[in-house]
This record gives structure tokens, sequence and C-alpha cells, in this order.
């Protein structure tokens, strides 16, 4: 494989590179870039920033707003993007449910909604997972019954991300229990101000409110929110999961990670040196850096192959994807603690700063000793990225889970792959 850019590879990356640079607000990048969470504002900011020069929905149909870009070309895009620090287009939005209606919906559906999910006029979320239906997604019990021109859905969703923003849930709900539990699933679109929609919200272990809950107690939703057909549900299901599994290895983050892992390790004080002294550090940011290659050569693979290909059908190697995406980025995050150290706590409870003592905590409570660090030691300069190195860690935790869990990828690998 020759993985070298030709001269019109290399401008574009040059053009696309400028701009994420120079038109995307730096404040929003920052954020980004240090672990902070975004406002419904910067999303919706950068995404129509993006929309308006023709990049939000690049990987769509032309006719509905992509580009004519190669395979190489939209793997380019993307990875300037997250190295650059630019929030993805909201990915519910435009890897999701964009896709399934483009591919699946009506023409009223798609000429009715996908200018408005392209441009983030509407904000989408997922309703899939259940409290007894996550990795076994299949097991969902929310029910959709006919009644009329109506599908009356009662049932619960949970760990539905940014729900509180949303005016709109794509739901996958069961339109048959008499059938096999794949086979009698829809899905459908649900305006989240319909009446009996309620959401709650749940904080989780970084202390921030991302997910939620949502409830659904009788709620009428007119038939033509139906996607495709009934009881079809579970077909697109895994195709829109086949999109987010590649879209959650997102190399070019874990580039501009290990990027910045690098830069910080040349500044981070340790004994007499800096951290970056340490060869057994070295030896792990470089085996996270092989590994990233490696991943890297088999998404350009992926990306080259679902251009010769039914795009309709999901790719079992997006699950090889996600699978070593999901580690990676975990890894990095874990480098950035290390890197970060005892402030990494202190940033968060700064009263426990002035029993840091040699890398040791104190019992709570001691009286501060001679050679212990104070706040006074610290300028807030230093906390700017230490201080989200912990949380970005926790929040971490679950990108081996959503999607499909790791363990739940490999029996795909198995089966689909391997032919075990």
């Amino acid at each position: 494989m020759d993985l070298r850019f030709t001269p019109e590879e290399t401008a574009f990356r040059e053009e696309v590179r400028s701009f994420f640079r120079t038109e995307i607000p730096q404040e929003i990048r920052n954020k980004v870039s240090q672990g902070r969470s975004l406002s419904r504002e910067d999303y919706i900011t950068s995404q129509r920033i993006l929309y308006d020069r023709g990049w939000a929905v690049p990987h769509w149909p032309v006719e509905y707003g992509g580009q004519p870009w190669t395979a190489i070309q939209s793997y380019i895009f993307m990875e300037e993007l997250m190295q650059a620090a630019v929030p993805l287009p909201l990915q519910f939005n435009c890897f999701m449910v964009g896709p399934v209606i483009a591919t699946f919906g009506s023409t009223e559906q798609k000429e009715r909604l996908l200018p408005r999910i392209a441009r983030l006029d509407d904000w989408w979320c997922q309703g899939f997972s259940e409290p007894d239906a996550g990795s076994d997604l299949a097991s969902l019990k929310t029910r959709a019954e006919r009644d009329g021109d109506h599908y009356v859905i009662n049932g619960q969703k949970t760990w539905t991300t940014l729900g509180q923003y949303a005016n709109w849930m794509f739901c996958l709900a069961r339109t048959d229990p008499t059938v096999k539990k794949q086979a009698g699933i829809s899905f459908i679109l649900v305006d989240m101000s319909l009446p009996g929609v309620s959401v709650r919200p749940i904080i989780t272990i970084d202390g921030r409110h991302e997910v939620n809950e949502v409830f659904l107690d009788n709620v009428r939703v007119p038939v033509d929110c139906l996607v495709g057909e009934e009881n079809k549900g579970w077909d697109y299901a895994k195709f829109l999961l086949a999109n987010e599994r590649t879209g959650i290895a997102r190399i070019g983050m874990s580039k501009e990670r290990i990027a910045r892992v690098k830069r910080l390790a040349r500044e981070t004080p340790a004994g007499e040196g800096v951290m970056w002294d340490d060869a057994d550090f070295r030896a792990r940011v470089a085996q996270v850096e092989i590994e990233l290659k490696a991943l890297e050569i088999t998404q350009m693979r992926v990306v080259s192959a679902r251009s010769r290909r039914d795009n309709t059908r999901p790719d079992p190697a997006s699950s090889i994807l996600k699978i070593k995406g999901s580690e990676l980025q975990q890894a990095t995050t874990e480098l950035l603690l290390e890197l970060a150290g005892p402030n990494a706590l202190a940033a968060s409870r700064p009263e426990l700063l002035r029993n840091v003592h040699e890398g040791d905590l104190a019992p709570e409570g001691d009286v501060a000793r001679e050679g212990d660090f104070t706040l006074d030691d610290f300028t807030r300069d230093d906390f700017t990225w230490a201080e989200t190195a912990a949380p970005v860690y926790f929040n971490n935790r679950k990108v081996s889970i959503y999607g499909g869990s790791n363990e739940v990828q490999r029996n795909v690998i198995a089966k689909a792959i391997l032919g075990l």
C-alpha cells in the first residue's frame, strides 16, 4: 500500500487545515483540546461555519449536501478536523440519523429533514439503549402500537447523550412482539416536544451532565415518522451502528492528544529533569504511536474498500476500528493523567493541594509542612490542561462500551470476519 499523498491530496490537506485553524473560533477549539464541555451554542456555531462552506456533511450523497470527494479526501478531512480540535459535526445528526434517512427514508423525509439535520436547525439524539437492553440491543422493550395514523409509544431509553438539547429523537421500538426479537423492531422519528416525552439528567463519573434518561408515556407519533419499512428497523440500526463504530476510532483525536502529551512531557518537571527524560514513559508513548499508525492503515483500507462495496450493508471491519480506536483513546488519556499527576486532583479540589508532598497525599486536614506545595507555587496556567485530565480520563472509560461494547465487537469479528 502506497501511503503517500498525491500532490492534489496534499494541496487539499493544506486547504482544509488552513480553514479549520482560521475560520473555527480559537475559543471553541481550545475547549475541545483541553477536554472542556462545549455549550449548545458552541456546537451550533462550529457546525454552521462548516455548513456554509459545504463541509458539514461531506460524506452524504451530493444531492443532499455531500461532496464528490474520494475516499482519501474524506479521510484527510476528518483527520485534519480532529487534529485541529474542531468539534465534530454533531454525531447524531450527521453520522447517524442523516445517513439512515438519506439511504432508507422517503422522498418527503429527505426533502424536509436532511437540510435541517445538516445545518443543525434540528438537534437529534439517539433512542436506542434501555435499562435492560444495552449491548444486547435487540432485547429492547419500548413498544410502538399502531392506532390509526399514529404509533403510540411507551418505554424508556437511557444514556441518551445530549438529550437535554435535542428536539428530535430517532428511536428503536418494537412493533411486532410475536416474531424473533431482531425481526419486530422499527426505526421511528420522535418529536421531543410531543406530550408524554420527559427527559431526566444522569450525572456521570466526571461530574458532568452529558447523558439522560428519556421516558415515553403514550406518545402519539404520526405514522409518516416511520423510516423505511415497519419491522425493518434492526437492519437500519446495524447500518447506523457501523457508521458510528467507524467514527468512534477517532484517530485524529488520538493523534492530537499524543502530540500534546509529547509537548507537555518536555515541560512537566519530574525529579531533576522533565517527564520526557523518563525512558519508560517515552517507550509507552512510542508504543501508542505505533499502534495508532497500524490503526490508521487499517482505517484507510476500510475507507478504500467502502467506495467499492454496497454501502447499505454494514462492514464488520468497523468493529476492528471501534475496538482498537477506543483502546487508544483511553491510552492517550492515561498518559495525560500521568503527566498531570497530583495537579489533576488539586485542580478539582484545591484545598488538597497544600497536602501534596513529594507526590504523596498526606491525611486530609494535616497542617502544611515545610517543603509542601501551596497554591502560591502554581499559576492558573498550570491548571488549564491538568484540571481536565482526570475528568477526561474517567469519561473515556465509556468509549469501550458505547456503540456496542468491545466484547460484543469481538464476537462480531469472530463470526463475520473469521467465520468462527
